[in-house]
C-alpha cells in the first residue's frame, strides 16, 4: 500500500487476517485487502455472512472466495490485454498492405513510363538508361514484398501464440482449479444453453445434483487436504458415469451437478443410481498415512425440464429433490416425480 495511511490500511488489514485465522498468502491479502477497504459490497457481504454465521476460514472457502471474486476479473484482463496486441499487430499489417499497394502504383507507372519510352525508337544510351530504371524499381518492390511477407508471417505466428493463449485463459475460467471440472460459471451458461436447445428441438433434458454426505465430518476429522481429496474422488467417479456430451461441474463446495442433454428421467435416475452405488463401494484411504477413511456416501436429486422452466426453476426442483434425500437417510436418490418434495 502506497500515500498517506497505506501503511495503517496494510497492517489492519493482516490484524483482521490474523484475528479470523486466514493464513496471509497473497491470494488471501488480495481477498481481505478488498475487505477493508469495503469496494465489493457483494465481498463483504459474503465474508460478513460467514463471520456472522461462526464459520471458520478454511481454505477451501479461502479459495472459492478469491476464484470467486478475483479469478473473472484477471482473465478479463489478460484477455483486454491480448485484444490490444491483435489489435496492434493487425494495424501493422493493415500499414504494410497500404504502404504495398502505394508500391504497386508506383511500380505501375514506372513499367507505363519505360514502355512509352521504348516505343519512341531509343538509341542504346537510352535504352540502357530505361532497363536500369526498370531494374532498380523491380528490385526495391522485390524487397518490399519479401519485408511484406515476413511481416506477414511474424504477425500470424504472434496472433496463433496469443489465440492459445485466449483459449487457456478462457478454459482457467470455467474451469474448478481442485477438481478440474466446469465451475459454476460454466454451469450456469451451460445449462442455460441446453434449455433453449432443449425447447428448440423437443428433446429432454434433466439436471442432477449430488452432494457429499457428512463432508464437514470428514474436514473436521482429517483435515482439508483429505477433505479435497474426497471432492476430487467424486469428480472423477462422475465423470467416468457421464456421457461425451454430459457436463459435470462443481456447483459448490461439496455439491456437484451434471447437466444431462436428451435424457429422461428414467435413464438420469439409472445414471444417478449407478454412480451411487459405485461411491458408496469404494473404500477410500488417506494418502499420507494409509488410513482408512471409512464409507463415503452421496445424496442426489434429479429435476427433469417442464414446461415453462427456468434455469432457476430447474435448479430448484433439483435443489429441492438433494434435501428430499438429505432428510429420508442419505445415501439416495429422489426425482421431482415424488409429491412430497412440494410440501414444506
Amino acid at each position: 500500500m502506497q500515500g498517506p495511511g497505506g501503511e495503517t490500511v496494510g497492517q489492519e488489514t493482516l490484524d483482521l487476517m490474523r484475528l479470523h485465522g486466514v493464513p496471509p498468502t497473497s491470494a488471501n491479502y488480495e481477498v481481505w485487502l478488498a475487505y477493508r477497504l469495503g469496494r465489493n459490497a457483494a465481498l463483504r457481504e459474503a465474508i460478513d455472512a460467514r463471520i456472522g454465521a461462526g464459520g471458520s476460514f478454511t481454505a477451501e472457502f479461502n479459495a472459492q472466495t478469491y476464484e470467486h471474486f478475483f479469478t473473472g476479473l484477471g482473465a478479463s484482463a489478460q484477455i483486454v490485454l491480448a485484444g490490444e496486441q491483435i489489435a496492434r499487430d493487425l494495424g501493422q499489417v493493415v500499414s504494410f498492405l497500404k504502404e504495398t499497394e502505394a508500391k504497386s502504383d508506383d511500380y505501375g507507372r514506372t513499367l507505363e513510363s519505360a514502355a512509352t519510352d521504348l516505343n519512341r525508337g531509343l538509341n542504346t544510351d537510352q535504352v540502357r538508361q530505361v532497363v536500369s530504371s526498370l531494374a532498380a524499381a523491380t528490385l526495391d518492390m522485390a524487397n518490399h514484398n519479401q519485408t511484406l511477407n515476413e511481416q506477414l508471417h511474424r504477425s500470424t505466428r504472434e496472433i496463433d501464440t496469443l489465440r492459445t493463449s485466449l483459449e487457456s485463459v478462457r478454459v482457467e475460467s470455467l474451469t474448478d482449479s481442485l477438481t478440474g471440472l466446469s465451475n459454476r460459471r460454466m454451469f450456469d451458461e451451460t445449462l442455460r444453453m441446453r434449455l433453449e436447445e432443449a425447447r428448440a428441438q423437443h428433446t429432454e433434458l434433466c439436471l442432477v445434483l449430488c452432494d457429499i454426505d457428512h463432508f464437514k465430518r470428514f474436514n473436521d476429522t482429517w483435515g482439508h487436504h483429505t477433505g479435497d481429496q474426497i471432492l476430487r474422488f467424486l469428480a472423477s467417479a462422475m465423470q467416468a458415469h457421464a456421457r461425451p456430451d454430459v457436463l459435470v461441474a462443481r456447483y459448490g463446495g461439496e455439491e456437484f451437478a451434471m447437466i444431462m442433454p436428451r435424457a429422461n428421467a428414467r435413464a438420469a435416475a439409472q445414471t444417478a443410481e449407478a454412480l451411487r452405488s459405485a461411491i458408496q463401494a469404494k473404500r477410500l484411504r488417506r494418502r499420507s498415512t494409509n488410513e482408512d477413511l471409512g464409507q463415503v456416501t452421496v445424496s442426489m436429486g434429479i429435476a427433469r425440464l417442464q414446461p415453462g422452466d427456468t434455469p432457476q426453476g430447474l435448479i430448484e426442483r433439483a435443489d429441492a429433490c438433494l434435501y428430499a434425500s438429505k432428510r429420508n437417510g442419505r445415501n439416495q436418490v429422489t426425482t421431482d416425480a415424488t409429491p412430497v418434495l412440494y410440501v414444506a
